[in-house]
């Protein structure tokens, strides 16, 4: 796809869906963006939130999640799915914000990547959500699904698709096209059951081509 066109597919995207909200995840600072973003790994936004008050209630500071009961945090998080790993992630992150950082979430993807659970993905929604920064582009399932149905990247591989889409948008709308195929994604084009007649781009998509 050339550049013009994937400005067109994002001009069309961003009327139909105003910034109304900038992220799906609950968190009022940086350690919790960090703590529930892992946590959403293979499962919803929406199951996240549920957890997140009991989470930062019994946990509310890195240093208190570091020297938590493994078992503990396990009950709390259970329904997230895979909760033996995402405590261990989420424990170990903590000890390793306490450690090795001040307790203070780092703000460069190359110190994001150093702690438990966090891959590309993860560091990149970190620092645009908590600071900001647009390192790249996070390419979770409804963004790495829409890429390749609309025509933005032919890989199945998620690093390969956020330089795909690097190489088509500029900075300035790394945050944005995340957001804005995320909520298509969810609204109008899930896995299953496209609803290609309501979409605003149906006529630029080579899955209706």
């Amino acid at each position: 796809m050339d550049t013009k066109t994937a400005f067109l597919i994002y001009s069309r995207l961003n009327d139909r869906y105003p910034h109304t909200e900038t992220h799906f995840l609950h968190f009022q600072d940086p350690f919790e963006c960090l703590i529930l973003t892992i946590l959403s790994a293979q499962t919803t936004d929406a199951t996240v939130n549920l957890v997140a008050p009991t989470l930062f209630a019994r946990f509310p500071t890195p240093e208190s999640l570091a020297s938590a009961d493994l078992e503990e945090v396990e009950r709390i998080i259970h329904r997230t799915g895979f909760y033996h790993a995402k405590a261990r992630h989420i424990t170990g992150a903590a000890k390793a914000l306490v450690e090795r950082f001040g307790g203070r979430v780092p703000a460069t993807m190359d110190e994001l990547l150093t702690l438990p659970g966090v891959g590309r993905k993860t560091a990149n929604i970190v620092l645009n959500h908590s600071f900001g920064i647009d390192e790249g582009i996070a390419v979770d399932t409804h963004v790495r699904r829409l890429a390749q149905r609309i025509g933005f990247s032919d890989s199945k591989n998620p690093d390969r698709i956020e330089q795909d889409l690097i190489a088509l948008f500029p900075k300035s709308h790394w945050g944005g096209i995340t957001y804005l195929l995320i909520r298509h994604g969810r609204e109008v084009c899930p896995a299953r059951k496209p609803q290609c007649e309501a979409c605003v781009i149906r006529d630029l998509c080579r899955f209706t081509h």
